[in-house]
């Protein structure tokens, strides 16, 4: 494939592809996660590198990731102090070199394979590219009806204040292009610098700001929808999250408000 110069950086030295990998505790499924992404990869005619971004785990994630990197030489490994799937992502979009740059969850809830399709959408003039469980083509599959009601209380809430035409804004599939990504992160204003105060996972609404910035920048989004699976062992806390979403949504709002996105 061959990406329009406009959205990516010329340079051969860069590799096309960045694709971040947020985890926290999943050594039970990290190798089968990463030995997919490299599987693809190895069939794709643009060079990528892998960053797994370890959340801090109290377990062996970043060990039995690090086991990997002698067959997949593209693959780095990074542990921060827990703080968040938040801050792991941000450090993720932060050191990555890649002229396009995904991030997906650990647990490939939605199929890397997709990934073809988002660069496609970025040849085709788009800025970001994200994931929906919304719309005719979507799928959730397995996904217990109390989750999903949850879910489209929360989307509902953000189309009102925030983003009235996207209807799935927490889908953990999302592509920037590099030039998106610089001039995003620098007017981001949650999670920034968080450092090792969580003792617990901690999923939050940073997507939702990433997103709002975007559009203040007129930036182009392009929305595709995919085929999702609800995720082994969940780390979503249905009281407490929801308590955090929400006040992250606020948060982005009163920033809106006041101008600092912009």
């Amino acid at each position: 494939m061959t990406l329009a110069s406009s959205h990516t950086d010329t340079n051969p030295e860069r590799p096309s592809q960045t694709i971040i990998v947020p985890a926290y505790n999943e050594s039970f499924r990290i190798e089968r996660s990463l030995r997919a992404i490299m599987d693809y990869l190895s069939k794709q005619p643009y060079s990528a590198e892998v960053l797994l971004i370890d959340d801090g785990s109290t377990d062996d994630t970043a060990a039995v990731a690090r086991t990997l990197t002698p067959r997949f030489p593209n693959l780095a490994v990074h542990s921060i102090p827990h703080a968040g799937k938040a801050a792991a992502v941000l450090y993720g979009l932060e050191h990555a070199v890649g002229s396009l740059i995904l991030f997906t969850d650990a647990d490939l809830a939605t199929p890397i394979a997709y990934l073809g399709e988002f660069r496609e959408a970025v040849e085709n003039g788009a800025d970001i590219v994200i994931g929906s469980r919304e719309g005719e083509t979507a799928s959730r599959i397995g996904e217990p009806a109390f989750r999903h009601l949850m879910g489209r209380g929360f989307n509902a809430m953000v189309r009102i204040l925030l983003l009235p035409e996207i209807h799935d804004t927490q889908c953990g599939f999302k592509l920037f292009t590099a030039p998106a990504r610089d001039e995003i992160l620098p007017r981001l204003r949650l999670y920034r610098g968080q450092n090792g105060t969580f003792e617990e996972p901690k999923v939050t609404a940073f997507d939702v700001e990433l997103l709002v910035v975007a559009r203040r920048l007129g930036l182009t989004t392009v929305v595709m929808p995919v085929a999702w699976t609800f995720g082994e062992r969940s780390k979503v806390n249905p009281v407490g999250d929801t308590i955090t979403n929400f006040s992250d949504v606020a948060h982005v709002k009163w920033n809106d408000l006041r101008g600092r996105y912009r």
